[in-house]
């Protein structure tokens, strides 16, 4: 991260640390206000604020994360080698989780509040057919508990029966969806259904013009740090070309 500011800074790039409080994209010029009563004035804006993980919100869980809870199992399935994991989650997300953790889990259960799953019939049948998937349907986790080493175990309600039940795990990875940061932004460039910045076919471009979206705000699919860059440098060469654009008026 370091060495990727220090480039950015070497070519001219002036960085500031600051939270944003407002925007107006209505106009040619975009006005920002930060927290620290700053405002800026731009031809063009990149919105690049991401998107976070949604979260069960329940007791253990911010106390366990990064100590048996997590959100990415590309990153931390490893860590969970020959133990015991639970995946929360009926989406494709949850399903290919559970698939992918079986490579170093001793089990892997996947927890889900319905019968039913959003996952695709193909995403469902390729879990189902893993042998070392089960799965705990009709249920809710309602608390993580553990040690000073990290999560031992989770309580569990059955949501059809009200049965509380306690069963054990060392990983639980969590796959409820994510929620883009785009509340600064709806009403001012078009979003879809779910909050996610709409772009224009292959490019960068939203519904205002001077106004570019990178990265995880966008991007519902891929959610790596690698596809996020490389539209970020898209962004910039879409900007880049807006502002060329308007100095050729």
């Amino acid at each position: 991260m370091d060495q990727m500011r220090e480039q950015a800074e070497h070519f001219g790039a002036q960085i500031e640390y600051d939270d944003v409080v407002s925007v107006d994209l209505s106009g040619d010029i975009k006005q920002i206000t930060t927290d620290g009563g700053e405002e800026y004035q731009t031809r063009a804006v990149v919105i690049t604020t991401g998107s976070q993980y949604r979260k069960l919100e329940i007791p253990g869980e911010r106390e366990f994360s990064g100590r048996g809870v997590s959100y990415c199992a590309t990153c931390d399935g490893f860590f969970f080698k020959n133990k015991p994991i639970v995946v929360v989650g009926g989406g494709d997300s949850a399903m290919s989780d559970a698939d992918f953790l079986t490579r170093f889990g001793s089990s892997v259960t996947l927890i889900h509040r319905r019968q039913g799953f959003r996952a695709s019939k193909i995403m469902v049948d390729r879990a189902k057919a893993n042998d070392k998937i089960s799965f705990l349907l009709d249920s809710v986790v309602t608390r993580i508990n553990g040690d000073g080493s990290g999560v031992t175990s989770l309580d569990v309600r059955n949501t059809a029966t009200g049965q509380q039940s306690n069963i054990p795990a060392n990983g639980v990875f969590v796959a409820i969806g994510f929620t883009p940061q785009t509340a600064f932004f709806n009403g001012q460039v078009d979003l879809d259904q779910d909050g996610y910045i709409l772009v224009k076919g292959g490019s960068t471009k939203t519904s205002v013009p001077g106004v570019f979206a990178a990265g995880d705000v966008t991007d519902k699919i891929y959610r790596q740090a690698i596809s996020a860059a490389g539209m970020g440098c898209r962004a910039a060469l879409d900007a880049q070309e807006y502002l060329t654009s308007l100095d050729n008026r």
